[in-house]
């Protein structure tokens, strides 16, 4: 197989076929079905991973609960310490996971050693926030009293990743969830196991050199139909942080609310990009597109509706078609460095791209550009598709829905006011941006009438987000928050604490009970 993908699975350390479970250093011998993960680039078969079973996984869990039980008593600068030697071993190997990404999921190359690079990033911001995860004191109503809040360690952290992030999501829950005193279980996307199970081969050097106890950092790759209900359902995990599809998402959070259980989600997106009279469209352009095709439209932060005040509709309508153009020879294997655009991850990805583009049409729609499946030299499956413009109703059915794939629905606006009733106008609440040079309408955007989602970008693409903010989004998008600013507090259990150092028993509120 072109000597193991140039030599990238061999230095991986990726077999023919890879146990589903690591407890840190260790591999487990599994006992469920085979999954063979393919190139999505090429069709061919890259390597496969033995899934696990249930009493697999049983086994993991109780080891990581004893884990636990000796990780939390570890100070968390100390913890720390391993997840900067970790950063440092992810940049040993950035170039050799960043190929595996792109091999594995179709990511450009760009984009995939970009992908390690952000858990670089956030190993170093774990590495500060060690020192920080400071609670606050609060003044007592009573005297001699002290009253303040601090914060304890969860208990096993569980990750369900998806595949357009196939390692960057783990690190963002799993450098925090690990510095506060957690234990984590990641469960990757079944599409792209062999990300995961090159993680753990990196970083396994480091945990054991460290002597972290068996069972902090784990790792289990299971079909949904063994290990999806019950993992949501387990009430060994005190968190889960569930990366997928709103319907995903909404099917977990009721699962996992009849136990009471911690959820973060990450869910889908609509995002939308505002472009006023005034914007420099030097700039707005080329953001709009990197956000539109960037990762073929398979990014929960994609730009997927472009929202223009009519009076520059048509300026910016031929600007972007002519972007798009100029596209079309840098489609193809995200290996080559020329490629700006690779494939979608299967065929089911593909069928809904052009299901998408039907319904749009059909509703009233007016293509602009693409529609089409690419072929040509260097194309080897049926997987590329042409990023497409079509110029849509906000209100369409289907502009209202995610697409996973590079369709951009282009929108009328009459005013500001119009752009931000149509941005805040679908079910979901991600990220979304505003195009202006005017500090009023930016001001405006950034009020409490303005943007409804998680993210507001001024003069920004929608898509590349840094790891110092937190990262999520509103409505249907789950309303989780991962990575930056204080994001740190959701792993972990916040504690209310009052003491009386003095001789008198004061109740609050001044009530009075005498024996």
């Amino acid at each position: 197989m072109e000597e193991r993908i140039n030599g990238t699975l061999d230095k991986l350390e990726i077999k023919k076929i890879n146990s589903g479970i690591c407890t840190g250093t260790s591999w487990f011998e599994t006992h469920g079905p085979v999954i063979m993960s393919e190139d999505p680039s090429t069709g061919r078969e890259i390597a496969a991973v033995q899934s696990a079973s249930y009493d697999d996984y049983d086994l993991m869990i109780k080891g990581a609960e004893r884990a636990f039980l000796e990780w939390r008593r570890c100070p968390a600068p100390k913890r720390a310490e391993i997840v900067r030697q970790i950063g440092l071993k992810l940049r040993e190997y950035k170039e050799d996971l960043g190929r595996l990404i792109s091999i594995e999921a179709g990511k450009i190359l760009q984009e995939g050693m970009g992908e390690v690079q952000e858990m670089i990033d956030i190993c170093d911001f774990a590495l500060g926030q060690a020192r920080m995860m400071n609670g606050v004191m609060l003044r007592s109503e009573r005297p001699d009293h002290k009253m303040y809040d601090q914060y304890h360690p969860l208990g096993i952290v569980g990750i369900v990743t998806s595949f357009n992030f196939p390692m960057a999501v783990w690190a963002w829950n799993t450098m925090l969830a690990v510095t506060g005193g957690n234990v984590v279980v990641w469960k990757p996307s079944s599409r792209t196991p062999l990300t995961a199970v090159a993680v753990h081969k990196v970083i396994s050097g480091v945990l054991s050199e460290n002597e972290v106890p068996e069972g902090v950092f784990n790792l289990v790759v299971a079909k949904s139909s063994v290990l999806g209900d019950r993992f949501i359902e387990d009430r060994r995990i005190a968190l889960l942080s569930i990366t997928g599809s709103t319907r995903v998402g909404r099917h977990a959070a009721q699962l996992a609310g009849k136990r009471f259980g911690k959820v973060i989600l990450e869910l889908g997106g609509n995002n939308a990009a505002l472009v006023m009279p005034s914007a420099n469209l030097d700039l707005a352009i080329p953001s709009i597109v990197f956000g539109a095709v960037g990762t073929a439209g398979q990014r929960c932060t994609t730009t997927r509706r472009v929202i223009v005040h009519e009076a520059i509709y048509d300026k910016v309508k031929e600007r972007l078609v002519n972007a798009y153009r100029q596209l079309e020879s840098r489609i193809g294997n995200p290996l080559n460095e020329n490629t700006l655009i690779g494939p979608l991850i299967d065929s089911a990805a593909v069928d809904a791209y052009k299901i998408a583009i039907s319904n749009a049409l059909s509703e009233g729609g007016k293509l602009a550009y693409g529609n089409s499946i690419v072929s040509g030299p260097g194309i080897e499956t049926n997987n590329f598709v042409m990023p497409t413009i079509i110029e849509a109703q906000n209100h369409f059915r289907i502009v209202q829905e995610e697409t996973f794939a590079p369709i951009l629905y282009l929108i009328k606006a009459g005013s500001l006011e119009e752009a931000i009733a149509f941005n805040n106008d679908v079910p979901q609440g991600l990220s979304s941006t505003l195009f202006t040079t005017s500090l009023a309408e930016a001001e405006q955007w950034l009020a409490e009438g303005g943007s409804d989602c998680g993210m507001a970008n001024v003069n920004l693409s929608t898509s590349g987000a840094e790891i110092g903010g937190a990262f999520g989004g509103e409505k249907d998008t789950g309303g989780g928050r991962e990575s930056g600013s204080d994001a740190w507090k959701l792993y972990m259990r916040r504690q209310t604490v009052n003491v009386n150092y003095g001789n008198e028993m004061p109740l609050a509120q001044g009530i009075r009970f005498e024996l």
